[in-house]
């Protein structure tokens, strides 16, 4: 049996996980001295790339010193959550990484509560000593207290510490030793990280815990063997998370070695492989040996949260951005989805209507995003919690919500949760000038105010939230202050009359830009909605007037990304989504028709 280790690095978002994997892999010798690598090479997506965060677990495999070393980096965002679970069960350790400035975040401690339940022993590493602000001593004490309030065995809390810059690309053991490499750190990972148990004399055993996709194999599961040994052409049966048994052959067996992958004739014991040939493959799924199938217990996934409606565009600016309009296509496209993302479901609610149910907003998101840059063009509405009848009781889900904000900031910032049902729990000054303050929020509280609290700490603040649990649903949250500027013609926006409804609210339109009756081309400076026109020009006379060559000034509009559109929307607005451009627009266009519907409301 060869010598393998495997592990998964875990952490809070932008602490750093995929840079130190890079370095691993370069550090290692698994790139040639010629090869050309980008950096952060883990994070493959386009919107990895620009966002900086990792949002698909994806694995490497290096060789050192004759052992094969496993690695699996796993998102840091909450949303991703369902991600992690399903990976720490694959690993026999976990490298944790913590920020030597920040210490524990919320996140940090999501995914330490799931692999210190698991069993593991985690290895700890300080990262970003280099940082100016660092206080490494004060992190490892606060690790200790986190592992100490998680109920940790003896054996956890006595974890190894390894201190690291993993930008620079070295690590050490006590602060006080020089190093130039990550050599201390494979050391560790070499005798802390326990060998795989199991043996290849058993009969199979090997689970699945995250899909892949490919057009010429169909499902791909990538899957530890936690017992026995697996070929390709081999005939295995594939147990299924409600006890349905499925035979079938390997038809493609894929190993790993740093971002290569390769076919390989066969795999044993505490191998990482993908294995091809099964169409229903799904995570969670065991395959085990034909004579004597024996299935691990099947992965519990946590449920989504927040729901939201994916429709066809059926603006007036239908069809003029995008490739793929019908409802055919985008039912294709969430299909595709859901055959490598468990985290997310979905159905049709409708004609050209379709729910999408996922962790998060910054998940769905991703998803939209993803959509429209393959061409795609939709609306979509407000996002909504799911809610659930447990013994006759309405509950919905609750969220543990952490900012950090400058003590100037705190008394804003409680004020204006408070008026969204949360519960302050903790308030911890952390020295220069910024305090941490912890809450218990309804998920709906958190709809639509990340913009207003980045306004409100002037982009200084930071806040992260992670599922809590779901609690009786608490009554009505506030919403949105302000009301629409809702265009009453169709047209090009013209900049005279820009010019003459700046004082009335903020635009989000600029001069000919195109404009139709519905769309909402501004935010009101007060709480109603206000019919304007934006394409009105000035009236020429003969008549020369005094201020006729005066220049018009034109205060620059707010550009509406996706996600602040999605966040800003109310229940009776939507989303135009198109390759192009982002709109807002009200889900009932005809003026009359709106007003009609806000008295029946309004008298009922």
């Amino acid at each position: 049996m060869r010598d393998i280790r495997n592990i998964a690095v875990i952490a809070h978002v932008d602490h750093g996980k995929t840079t130190l994997v890079d370095e691993l892999l370069k550090q290692s010798g698994t790139f040639s001295s010629h090869q050309n690598v980008d950096e952060r090479v883990m994070d493959s997506n386009a919107i990895e790339k620009e966002r900086g965060i990792t949002i698909l677990s994806k694995n490497t495999a290096i060789d050192y010193e004759g052992v094969r070393i496993n690695i699996i980096d796993t998102p840091g965002h909450a949303d991703f959550g369902g991600e992690v679970e399903r990976v720490l069960k694959m690993v026999d350790s976990v490298l944790l990484l913590v920020d030597a400035q920040e210490g524990v975040m919320p996140q940090t401690k999501f995914v330490v509560k799931k692999a210190l339940s698991l069993g593991h022993r985690p290895i700890v590493v300080i990262n970003k000593i280099d940082k100016p602000g660092g206080d490494p001593d004060r992190v490892v004490d606060e690790v200790f207290d986190l592992f100490a309030q998680m109920d940790a065995t003896e054996e956890q809390l006595d974890f190894p510490v390894v201190y690291a810059a993993a930008r620079d690309g070295y690590a050490k053991l006590a602060l006080s030793d020089e190093n130039k490499d990550l050599t201390p750190l494979f050391q560790t990972i070499l005798t802390e990280v326990p060998k795989p148990v199991g043996s290849d004399e058993n009969g199979l055993q090997l689970q699945v815990f995250t899909l892949d996709y490919d057009n010429f194999i169909g499902k791909i599961g990538i899957a530890r063997i936690f017992n026995g040994t697996i070929s390709m052409g081999e005939t295995v049966v594939l147990v299924k998370a409600d006890g349905e048994k499925v035979k079938g052959r390997v038809s493609k067996l894929i190993g790993f070695k740093g971002m290569e992958r390769f076919d390989i004739k066969t795999a044993g014991t505490g191998d990482i492989v993908a294995v091809a040939g099964f169409e229903t493959i799904d995570v969670g799924d065991s395959l085990c040996d034909p004579n004597n199938p024996m299935p691990l217990d099947p992965m519990h996934i946590e449920e989504p949260t927040l729901s939201v409606t994916f429709a066809v565009n059926d603006s007036p600016l239908a069809g003029t951005e995008g490739k793929f309009v019908t409802s055919n296509k985008i039912n294709e496209r969430l299909a595709a989805e859901m055959n490598t993302n468990i985290a997310m479901n979905y159905e049709q609610i409708g004609e050209g209507k379709f729910r999408v149910n996922g962790r998060g907003e910054l998940q769905i998101c991703i998803l939209a995003e993803n959509m429209r840059r393959e061409g795609f063009e939709f609306c979509i509405g407000r996002p909504e919690v799911i809610t659930k009848i447990e013994d006759g009781v309405k509950t919905e889900p609750f969220e543990h919500l952490v900012i950090d904000l400058p003590d100037e900031h705190t008394g804003a910032i409680i004020e204006k949760l408070g008026k969204r049902k949360a519960n302050m729990t903790n308030m911890v000054p952390m020295g220069a000038g910024y305090t941490r303050l912890e809450f218990e929020i309804p998920a709906r509280g958190l709809i639509g105010i990340r913009t207003e609290f980045l306004t409100e700490t002037k982009g200084e603040g930071v806040m992260n939230h992670s599922f809590l649990e779901f609690r009786p649903y608490s009554g009505m949250v506030e919403s949105r202050k302000y009301g629409a500027l809702v265009s009453m013609e169709a047209g090009e926006a013209v900049g005279y009359s820009i010019f003459n409804l700046q004082d009335r609210g903020i635009m989000f339109v600029k001069p000919q830009d195109k404009v139709y009756v519905g769309m909402v081309i501004g935010q009101h400076a007060k709480d109603n909605d206000l019919d304007v026109n934006p394409t009105k020009g000035k009236q020429q006379s003969n008549v020369r007037s005094s201020g006729a060559d005066e220049a018009i000034k034109l205060v620059p509009p707010r550009s509406m990304s996706l996600e602040n559109a999605l966040e800003w929307i109310e229940e009776d607005e939507a989303v135009e989504v198109t390759p192009i451009s982002v709109r807002v627009r009200k889900r009932e266009l005809d003026p009359t028709v709106r007003k009609r519907t806000a008295k029946k409301e309004k008298y009922n």
